[in-house]
């Protein structure tokens, strides 16, 4: 079976790292998009988390609100947290006929234990639905700063396994990271995904621009190491000084440097902790410096 192509221009080299973004929202951040939507590429993939305290119909209309204003949504599936079968079927067949969805994003979810039905990513695939419904891709989590529940062995061999479940029921895959401080560590993991024959285009997670404070705050609660060396080479010289504002000019400079053909189809997924208008402008200044070095 041939797995379709939705992954444009992934062949060609961006003119600048920051080309063929994706950058991520909550189903609270509607008037945020909007207000960051002039700024953003036409087609620009969305994707939209599924967190606590939002329900069913907000994610929906998040996902129509991306599609909408032209671009690509990418609604995340969190197996543990559907309480029912039902319920995700009603979000898979109501997120392609109201959004146009083509593709998602699947992990197995915060929660220590399944709220309903579903373990883990592998047991949302095994339903076949998100093929039936027409899902074209399906993202899954990669983790370079490794995984609190598996080792490194078992991370490896669990990827491989769900990009090959993927690909077996017709859809793409895609690999999208969490998001980290450390660029040497992401070029190591990518090194090696592709070492253990494993070429699924990866999006490698990056964190806006935001307080620092919140940067560690998100760092915590995601399991991401932020030790003070680590946090130097993103461009943070002091943990001491928690009250300005890092943007992660250093990391993306190291992966504009650093990326070559042994790492694959690599582009940059952004998690905008500080705004996704902050994000935005961000980007923009970045490329257009980068722009103006090249001319």
């Amino acid at each position: 079976m041939n797995t379709p192509v939705i992954h444009p221009n992934w062949d060609l080299p961006p003119e600048v790292i920051t080309d063929g973004f994706s950058i991520e929202m909550t189903a609270k951040d509607i008037e945020a998009l909007e207000e960051a939507a002039p700024l953003m590429a036409p087609e620009t993939p969305v994707a939209v988390t599924f967190l606590p305290g939002e329900n069913l119909e907000m994610r929906i209309e998040a996902a129509k609100a991306v599609r909408r204003l032209g671009f690509e949504p990418m609604p995340h599936f969190s197996a543990r947290r559907f309480l029912s079968q039902h319920e995700f079927e009603e979000m898979a067949r109501r997120v392609v006929a109201e959004a146009d969805v083509k593709r998602v994003f699947v992990i197995a979810g915060d929660p220590p234990e399944a709220e309903g039905p579903f373990a883990d990513t592998s047991a949302i695939l095994a339903t076949g639905l998100l093929e039936q419904v027409g899902i074209q891709a399906v993202g899954i989590g990669g983790h370079p700063d490794g995984h609190p529940n598996m080792t490194d062995e078992e991370c490896w061999a669990v990827l491989k396994s769900k990009c090959a479940d993927i690909e077996s029921r017709g859809m793409a895959s895609l690999i999208v990271t969490q998001f980290g401080f450390d660029p040497d560590r992401f070029l190591d993991w990518l090194k090696e995904l592709r070492e253990r024959g494993i070429e699924t285009p990866v999006r490698i997670g990056v964190p806006g621009p935001a307080g620092l404070k919140k940067l560690l705050r998100f760092a915590a609660r995601c399991g991401v190491g932020a030790s003070a060396s680590v946090m130097k080479k993103y461009g943070v010289m002091s943990l001491t000084n928690l009250l300005g504002t890092a943007g992660p000019d250093k990391m993306v400079d190291a992966f504009a440097a650093g990326l070559g053909p042994e790492h694959g189809k690599v582009r940059l997924h952004f998690y905008p902790f500080g705004g996704m208008k902050a994000t935005m402008e961000w980007i923009d200044a970045y490329a257009a410096r980068q722009k103006e070095v090249a001319a």
